[in-house]
């Protein structure tokens, strides 16, 4: 299998590529956006769109892989991918951009749980312990390569140049996966749930207006719950449910997947308004703002890299997201309560501890889900860890695109403009008047705290994570017979 996982994993690791990079390479650019585009109170939106998108989407791509095999799926997510990317650089207003940014989600959804599920076929999880830092390594391109690709595109260019990469990187990621993936056809399935998909993504869609404030929240609240109540009737009855339940009996999968979604809140969170707030509270530049993140992502590649040789060697893994958890949460409090003259070291301190935290939990869940599951159920426990990360990184760049929206406007100096944010152009930053930037930097700073208590529950969680052995045989023995689906 070590053969077949070399001659795959680099047109899986693209593709992962593809679908990370594009959650960060927006951040720096949003103050861009929204000057050229207008509504800046849409502004967390051209975040929230892509992600949203992304998360209805997984659980759908999972169950669809598990039924028609992993390498369509994979081509057909490439491709809707790239085709929101070219459209979102012609987009002439704010709702066009948001309109291609669901479109392209949709896309990237499909690439992140496409990718993870290949490897979970061909590697088995003990062995997937060496390649965890090279899977890091993808994270931490997209994660300092796309905060530096927006920065400098604003700063040299504009921001629509950021999706003139996709397109050339999409085409090699689909003739590479066209070439080098053969899995064995998966057997015939019952019918699938599409109910049960309609009405999970309607849940979804739900959670995250009302984590940004969008919409009446009565009325919006009450369908969510209709949805959600909905799809778990359809999930107990359905033949082949999208997301199964018997899933979440397994309490391995179960704790795993919620660890997952309080790491995606924190993280993305802090990932996708750090560069602004340096930008605006500090008069950093977007291509500065977007290099402070490497400190964040230089941790995560190293004990991504560490956790994995050890748990290759070991077989074991329970301490990793224990240790890890803890961390992130020191770190995460730590950036709470530096303010905007806080020295710059410091603000690097706090997150590389976030990041050597992260590295220890982040992939370590989708080994602990994927070892737990049935091969019929491979993409399902695949997509329902990066689903439930999803859903916290939708949520938390929401609710906190929400909160720092308030707490701005409130701390906004007496007399001021309200419409005054609207100048957050990075050409422009520096006229603002200092009173204002000192409200935004007292406005968001505190708030990148109020994610720790959420790792201090994941802490408990990981103490619960049952310890079980690794299997050390993949799923898909002799795929590379050429027998493809």
């Amino acid at each position: 299998m070590d053969g077949a996982a070399r001659r795959v994993l680099p047109g899986v690791m693209l593709a992962m590529l593809l679908g990370a990079l594009d959650q960060t390479a927006m951040t720096p650019a949003l103050p861009a956006v929204a000057a050229d585009l207008g509504r800046f109170d849409l502004m967390p939106a051209v975040l929230t769109a892509y992600l949203a998108a992304a998360t209805v989407v997984m659980p759908l791509y999972g169950k669809l892989g598990d039924r028609f095999g992993r390498k369509p799926l994979l081509l057909a997510a490439i491709g809707v991918f790239v085709a929101g990317a070219v459209l979102c650089a012609t987009a002439t207003s704010m709702p066009a951009l948001l309109a291609w940014r669901v479109l392209q989600g949709a896309g990237g959804g499909g690439l992140m749980i496409g990718a993870q599920a290949v490897l979970g076929e061909v590697v088995s999880p003990r062995e997937r312990g060496r390649y965890l830092g090279l899977l890091g390594g993808v994270y931490v391109v997209a994660a300092v390569g796309g905060p530096l690709l927006g920065g400098l595109a604003v700063d040299l260019l504009t921001w629509r140049w950021i999706f003139v990469l996709y397109p050339p990187l999409g085409l090699v990621a689909l003739v590479v996966v066209a070439r080098t993936l053969h899995l064995p056809a998966p057997p015939r399935r019952p019918p699938l749930d599409v109910a049960g998909a309609v009405l999970l993504s309607a849940t979804v869609a739900g959670v995250v207006l009302l984590s940004s404030g969008v919409g009446a929240p009565g009325w919006v609240a009450a369908a969510t719950t209709a949805a959600a109540c909905g799809w778990w009737v359809s999930a107990r009855r359905a033949a082949d449910p999208v997301l199964p339940l018997r899933l979440f009996r397994s309490r391995a999968i179960a704790t795993a997947t919620a660890i997952s979604m309080l790491i995606g809140f924190a993280l993305f969170a802090t990932i996708s308004y750090l560069p602004t707030f340096l930008q605006v509270a500090r008069g950093a530049s977007a291509t500065q703002g977007g290099l402070v993140v490497t400190a964040l992502m230089a941790g995560v590649v190293v004990t991504t890299t560490l956790s994995g040789r050890v748990i290759t060697h070991t077989g074991r893994y329970k301490a990793f997201p224990v240790a890890g958890t803890a961390t992130a949460a020191v770190g995460l409090a730590l950036l709470g309560a530096v303010g905007a003259a806080a020295p710059l070291p410091l603000v690097l301190a706090a997150l590389l501890l976030i990041g050597l935290g992260v590295g220890m939990v982040m992939q370590v869940m989708v080994l602990v889900a994927q070892n737990g599951a049935e091969h019929r159920d491979l993409g399902a426990a695949t997509s329902a860890v990066a689903f439930l990360r999803q859903i916290g990184a939708s949520t938390g760049v929401a609710a906190f695109g929400a909160l720092i929206t308030s707490r701005f406007a409130a701390a906004l100096p007496p007399g001021t403009d309200p419409h005054i944010a609207t100048a957050l152009d990075p050409q422009q930053l520096a006229q603002l008047p200092a009173a204002v930037r000192e409200a935004f930097g007292a406005s968001v700073a505190p708030v990148f705290g109020f994610a720790a208590p959420l790792l201090a529950l994941a802490l408990l969680l990981a103490l619960a994570l049952p310890a079980l052995p690794l299997r050390d045989t993949a799923h898909a023995s002799g795929s590379s017979d050429g027998r493809s689906a």
